[in-house]
């Protein structure tokens, strides 16, 4: 599955937002079902940025969601998501 989070920033708080995003994405590798992740900033509007996470199964996706160490610091940073659904079932891949 993969789970997918867009957020508008500011293009003056980009390059702290860029590195908070690094941070979320070693944390969100440390947990178990965690296959990879990235994140990009759009080519058309530059305050819209995006993170995607791919996981093994939803399961793990919350699992890592309920973790201590993603609560303290991932979920702060998913808090200022737009809010719109983001989990996502895989259905084709090459």
């Amino acid at each position: 599955m993969l789970a997918i989070a867009r957020f508008i920033t500011p293009l003056g708080e980009a390059g702290n937002f860029e590195l908070q995003l690094k941070d979320a994405l070693a944390v969100l590798s440390d947990c178990p079902g965690y296959v990879s992740g990235e994140f990009g900033q759009n080519l058309d509007d530059p305050t819209l940025w995006s993170l995607v996470t791919h996981w093994s199964n939803v399961g793990s996706y919350r699992r890592a969601l309920s973790n201590n160490t993603v609560k303290m610091n991932v979920i702060p940073l998913l808090a200022r998501a737009i809010d719109e659904p983001g989990a996502y079932e895989r259905s084709y891949s090459e």
